[in-house]
């Protein structure tokens, strides 16, 4: 770790809140006691940031923290979209800020870079012609650096999980509400086709009363989270998944469930309980590791996190929720997403299927409901987001749709609360393991303004005049 960024870090206070180093990897006792303090608070909000659409924005000038793994994507696919200009990128090592700067040479776009500093963002962050902030960074960054941004009068969009704790969770909300600025977690897989159809759907009362979802991230990046170079920076993914133990990303299953049972716009989550299974394979892969290099004799006698984690949720109005994590075990790539109703069933993984009895639909019906539940976003720039890429397509429709609700002051569809809530799924998970599987209290962090806020728009009505470059 440089000493630009050691000193950031102490400076911000995450180093004192022992999320750093070795304390990185845990919650101390006073943590989740914390966990627990924090699960109680109440929101008395100051304004209602569901539903709400900021002053429209001709143009979006956007600037964008992070240019690791998935920033320089942000980036390429932003410079797609018209109606936007990027005005500037910011990443801690200049070869990857000249890396992104490189690659727009021939675009209409030629942003200043910020580099070299830990402090660069916040010059960057500074600027008074900038619209929106988008942070791709670490998970410990993202709320310093959104909640600066927030207050800096720009709008932002973070990557997923939004917050660690459940005092950031918190922080976000206040300061959105305060400020007025809209808080967006890039949630992509709410994007992504078959989540959109089976919204649809459910909009439409094909599954009934739905009675239960459920949804995972199960991908096998043990590989990956060793890997020293070429891998994430500074390896934090491995020291997030150390002795962390609990759902610690489970955003990409649960958002799209969320979505459809309408959790913070006429449903909320009750409660949660959550359950690991030991590790039976990150110190092992430690251990194999550390007998040829030295640098992994410390992580050879970590006690690490569990494989698989699953936690259950139960809703205000009665309905389950059931979540997995597990990024280690040699298994095929699933996030799941099942919905179950009074009428009937839709399945993504291990193949994608609906069903209203006791069979599934056949290659036939499936096209058919294609054609009735596809949703406008999808037939509007579905194809385009096939070729522009990003998860197949799903990332670059996310991105059209925030800059199209910018641009036409419109509601966004993940709002600060949906970004908290999620979030907060990680810490409170990580209680109930800890307290061997006991339930814990889900905040509210809508203040009780979920009872009468009205559900995610899946129609363009008011926007979808934003434009394609390819």
């Amino acid at each position: 770790m440089s000493n630009n960024r050691r000193d950031f870090l102490k400076l911000s206070g995450l180093a004192g809140m022992g999320l750093v180093g070795a304390g990185m990897s845990g919650f101390t006792q006073p943590q989740l006691d914390e966990v627990l303090r924090q699960s109680k608070r109440k929101n008395n909000q100051r304004f209602n940031m569901s539903g709400y659409g900021a002053p429209k924005l001709d143009t979006v000038r956007a600037g964008f923290i992070g240019l690791g793994m998935r920033g320089p994507g942000h980036v390429e696919r932003m410079s797609k979209i018209e109606g936007v200009e990027i005005k500037a990128i910011c990443d801690l090592v200049p070869e990857k800020v000249n890396k992104v700067k490189e690659m727009l040479k021939d675009s209409p776009h030629d942003p200043d870079t910020y580099s070299g500093s830990a402090y660069a963002w916040k010059k960057m962050v500074n600027r008074d012609d900038l619209d929106i902030v988008f942070v791709l960074t670490p998970w410990e960054w993202h709320v310093p650096m959104a909640v600066y941004a927030m207050e800096s009068d720009k709008h932002v969009a973070i990557e997923v999980p939004a917050a660690k704790t459940l005092e950031e969770c918190w922080e976000l909300v206040e300061t959105s509400e305060r400020t007025k600025k809209h808080c967006m977690m890039m949630e992509n897989c709410c994007y992504d086709f078959f989540e959109m159809m089976t919204l649809n759907m459910a909009r439409d009362g094909f599954f009934g009363d739905v009675i239960h979802g459920e949804g995972a991230y199960l991908h096998d990046l043990l590989g990956l989270n060793f890997k020293k170079e070429g891998g994430y920076e500074d390896m934090w993914r491995l020291k997030e998944n150390a002795h962390r133990n609990g759902n610690l990303y489970a955003t990409h299953g649960l958002g799209p469930i969320c979505q459809i049972m309408d959790i913070n716009r006429g449903d909320q989550m009750d409660y949660l309980t959550s359950l690991s299974s030991n590790d039976f394979m990150m110190q092992q892969h430690a251990q194999e590791l550390a007998a040829e290099d030295d640098f992994f004799a410390s992580y050879a006698n970590m006690q690490f996190r569990g494989n698989m984690n699953t936690t259950m949720v139960k809703t205000k109005k009665g309905r389950s929720i059931m979540i997995q994590h597990d990024v280690t075990s040699p298994r095929p790539y699933s996030r799941i997403h099942l919905v179950s109703g009074t009428k009937g069933i839709a399945r993504k993984w291990p193949k994608q299927g609906v069903a209203t009895g006791h069979r599934w639909f056949s290659e036939e019906q499936m096209t058919e409901l294609e054609e009735k539940y596809t949703p406008e976003i999808t037939k509007k720039v579905g194809e385009m987001a096939k070729k522009i890429g990003g998860h197949g397509g799903m990332d670059f429709m996310m991105t059209w749709r925030l800059v199209d609700c910018l641009r036409n002051g419109l509601p966004l569809d993940q709002d600060v609360y949906d970004a908290a809530l999620w979030s907060a799924f990680s810490p409170l998970s990580e209680w109930s393991v800890a307290n061997k599987a006991t339930s814990i209290d889900v905040p509210d962090f809508t203040g009780g303004s979920w009872k009468t806020n009205t559900p995610v728009s899946i129609t363009l009505e008011g926007g979808g005049d934003t434009g394609v470059r390819i």
